[in-house]
């Protein structure tokens, strides 16, 4: 059985002042004192660079929650991979379902984003997952096909080894539900199936797949037990630090 390095993120999504980020920054940086996990934050863009300064010197690497599909030029609003890097980011957050359901990202634009990402130096936190009603019409391992073939589209060995997906249920996003340890080691198994028919066994065991979905220190040993489940991508619960500090403690 391969052995992967579990892998935990906190997503603050649009939340925190710049006081509050900076203390939560602090925070999560004092508590994690080893690699046994590799730990990401991913605080809102005004944020990065403040949060970077309290995440230096220790383990924890910073992300940011998007990144533009442009290398530069006359894009209004939109953050390069050149300035992410340049304010310390390690990591992009690319295909949340946020952005896939509200702000309507297509699966082609993703791909442009993943590859604009690698090619610039960042690695990249791909996110995949279906809707509630995709599950209940039992379609889920469609879209997860889908999405695998769709993103990850052109990538090299050596590119994939900058990814990390994340399997997302859309219907356990925000809303206090959960995939049962079982549910995510089937959608992991599936999607890393995928991987192996696509790219091969390499690729396939050294990928990290991680869970997504109102994830909490009570939840977290259940699925980081199952043999697919590579760590968790956490939203609410890593807004307090004791809450992400125990998931991280959970996970390793």
């Amino acid at each position: 059985m391969p052995t992967r390095k579990k892998f935990v993120a906190g997503n603050w999504k649009m939340n925190t002042t710049l006081a509050e980020a900076k203390a939560l920054g602090a925070a999560v940086a004092k508590g994690v004192t080893d690699d046994r996990v590799t730990v990401a934050v991913f605080p809102p863009y005004p944020w990065l660079t403040a949060v970077g300064e309290t995440l230096k010197g220790s383990p924890v690497a910073l992300g940011a929650q998007d990144v533009s599909s442009e290398k530069k030029g006359a894009f209004t609003g939109e953050v390069s991979p050149a300035m992410l890097l340049e304010t310390g980011c390690k990591y992009a957050l690319i295909g949340h379902s946020e952005r896939r359901h509200i702000i309507g990202e297509s699966e082609t634009f993703i791909n442009h984003k993943v590859h604009t990402a690698l090619e610039e130096g960042l690695s990249v936190v791909l996110c995949m997952g279906e809707t509630l009603a995709e599950r209940e019409r039992g379609l889920q391992e469609r879209v997860f096909q889908r999405q695998v073939y769709a993103a990850c589209a052109g990538l090299t060995d050596e590119q994939f080894g900058r990814i990390v997906i994340a399997y997302e249920p859309v219907w356990a996003i925000g809303t206090g539900k959960v995939a049962t340890p079982e549910q995510a080691q089937e959608a992991h198994a599936f999607v890393r199936s995928k991987l192996r028919q696509l790219y091969g066994d390499k690729i396939a065991d050294s990928t990290p797949i991680v869970y997504g979905g109102s994830v909490t220190p009570d939840n977290t040993v259940g699925l980081m037990s199952q043999p697919d489940v590579d760590g968790a991508l956490v939203g609410g619960a890593s807004l307090k630090a004791d809450s992400f500090l125990a998931i991280v403690k959970a996970a390793g």
